[in-house]
């Protein structure tokens, strides 16, 4: 970390807060990282360091509109925070945004921005890997919008922590066939040979 830069506590929001904020908003939005998963599931099952919120990038400014008041701070790669000012537009390259409700307080939201065709997610690992805008996320009983855990398995699996082999694990039996296929698809394109995929093309659906 840089002088002068924030300090890298969390204290995450919880996620109706989340909700309750987003809510505003009539951008696209989900729920993302292992909090996703768990609406997946259906139920909670491991402790969180922080709560995600995916947001194509054409919608970015939404994020300063339902977090007014609050600092913003792009993670400029390779790791380095800056301020993200009121009205800038985020460069490709630079999808990751730290937010807290003020100075010296600890951060509460991790905010990611990803692309999109026209009308076609497109992954920022492997611009073959795609999917419709429509199916990328999917609603919990509640409402709450989340990430569909085939596309947030997707990330996880470039370099799995024990959280994500043990999001895996638990999302596994919930994956429907066209779910499985689309991911071991994806995760041979943007990764090659993966444990994941050859789990994901032995097993049957639950």
């Amino acid at each position: 970390m840089r002088e002068g830069q924030p300090g890298r506590d969390w204290e995450p929001a919880d996620l109706a807060e989340v909700v309750a904020l987003f809510s505003k908003t009539p951008r696209p939005w989900w729920v993302a990282g292992g909090y996703a998963v768990e609406l997946a599931v259906g139920r909670p099952f491991r402790e969180h360091d922080d709560i995600d919120v995916l947001l194509l990038r054409r919608d970015q400014l939404a994020v300063q509109e339902v977090l007014a008041g609050w600092e913003w701070w792009a993670a400029d790669p390779p790791g380095s925070l800056r301020r993200w000012l009121s009205g800038e537009l985020l460069p490709v390259g630079v999808h990751d945004v730290w937010c807290r409700p003020g100075p010296g307080t600890p951060w509460r939201i991790q905010v990611m921005l990803d692309e999109a065709d026209g009308e076609t997610w497109v992954s920022r690992r492997d611009v073959r890997v795609r999917r419709p805008v429509k199916r990328l996320g999917a609603t919990a009983a509640d409402g709450t919008p989340f990430l569909t855990p085939e596309v947030q398995l997707f990330y996880k699996a470039k370099a799995p922590r024990p959280k994500d082999e043990q999001d895996f694990t638990e999302v596994l039996p919930h994956l429907g066939q066209e779910a499985r296929t689309w991911l071991a698809e994806a995760l041979s394109a943007a990764y090659g040979p993966h444990p994941w995929a050859e789990i994901l093309q032995t097993r049957k659906e639950g």
